[in-house]
């Protein structure tokens, strides 16, 4: 596999963004926190430099709990605020507020010492296409001000929405990178859809995913389609297994894996099979 692609709006995102910085006080980078690393657009760090950050370890409620845990630990050594969210329930979002003016406590004692009195902190949010993004800003604003949907490149400009008198938030587009040098980087944003299924082979795409997850979470796999889990067993034989229970048959007895292959990667991005995070913080991998 080979994910090369850059739509010229993506192009013109990271412009937008480098032009923008000098206008807020810190950003917002929204990851998805079951797969911490391949969410995060390597250009941000690039970009942002050393502007206060806050990371948003969003759909946390999808992700390993205790991966969670490590997650946060690592981004605040590395000099960041975190928050961990829900994307659905908003769970964690009523902390927001609360959480950035933590991080810009020093900035906001200036601007108290020079009599800036009424000035709103103005953040600018960040993150990969559909990782959560607009749905994350709707519950800040408690009200629907971004477009949200289940696909990559819903957020096309760039909006300003008012949370309160005292925070402001920048809006961008989801922005990726050139190329996923990395094949299991692009996989992980497969997954998730991070990136539309048309860019590869969906039964392909859902035989890696099985495979990760016979080996990582067989216990998951044989709760949720009742079906044997052995140390050798490939993807593609445990998505014919999982389709054959399901009864996903066509003629000949064959089965149908496309079917199967739908219904799997459905069922992981709705949360139906478990709680996982695919990626460990790196001075953890083994």
């Amino acid at each position: 596999m080979n994910i090369q692609w850059y739509p010229g709006h993506m192009t013109k995102t990271r412009r937008q963004i480098q032009a923008d910085l000098k206008l807020v006080d810190l950003v917002v980078e929204i990851i998805d926190a079951r797969i911490p690393i391949s969410s995060r657009n390597p250009d941000i760090d690039e970009l942002v430099g050393e502007k206060p950050r806050l990371v948003v370890l969003n759909r946390a409620d999808q992700a390993d709990p205790d991966m969670n845990r490590r997650w946060t630990e690592w981004f605040r050594r590395h000099g960041w605020a975190v928050l961990e969210t829900e994307a659905k329930t908003g769970r964690g979002v009523s902390q927001f507020s609360t959480v950035i003016r933590t991080a810009l406590q020093e900035k906001l004692e200036q601007w108290k010492a020079k009599g800036f009195v009424g000035r709103p902190v103005r953040a600018m949010v960040v993150g990969v296409p559909n990782v959560g993004k607009s749905t994350f800003i709707n519950q800040v604003a408690k009200r629907k001000t971004a477009k949200a949907g289940d696909r990559p490149g819903v957020t096309r400009g760039k909006q300003w929405v008012t949370v309160d008198q005292g925070l402001q938030l920048l809006d961008t587009p989801g922005i990726l990178w050139p190329k996923f040098e990395d094949e299991e980087v692009g996989r992980n944003l497969a997954y998730t859809g991070a990136v539309k299924d048309e860019i590869m082979d969906v039964e392909t795409l859902a035989c890696h995913l099985m495979e990760v997850l016979g080996s990582r979470y067989p216990l998951a796999l044989r709760a949720r389609y009742k079906i044997e889990v052995a140390p050798e067993n490939k993807g593609w034989e445990l998505l014919e297994k999982a389709g054959r229970r399901r009864g996903f048959l066509i003629s000949g007895g064959e089965v149908d894996t496309e079917r199967m292959a739908n219904i799997l990667l459905d069922e992981y991005r709705a949360g139906k099979l478990g709680r996982f995070t695919l990626e460990a913080p790196p001075e953890e991998k083994t």
